[in-house]
């Protein structure tokens, strides 16, 4: 008999530490860091102009090689 009580009071308290983590950890999920935004910002930014020049490069040496091309 009370080694089912020491036992279930274990697991009562693991519980509680349990909550208490979890709800430790959601407060910390709801601030939002500026700098961690702007970061992603920047890096998509960065991202979308290395891709526009890529495509923009590659219309060109089309061009270029359609021109030798219709030259010869």
């Amino acid at each position: 008999m009370s080694g089912e009580h020491i036992t279930n009071n274990t697991i009562e308290t693991q519980t509680s530490e349990d909550e208490l983590h979890s709800l430790k950890d959601s407060s910390k999920t709801k601030r939002v860091d500026i700098n961690v935004l702007l970061n992603k910002v920047r890096s998509a930014q960065k991202k979308e102009k290395m891709e526009s020049t890529i495509f923009f490069g590659l219309v060109a040496a089309v061009l270029v090689v359609t021109g030798l091309i219709v030259s010869i």
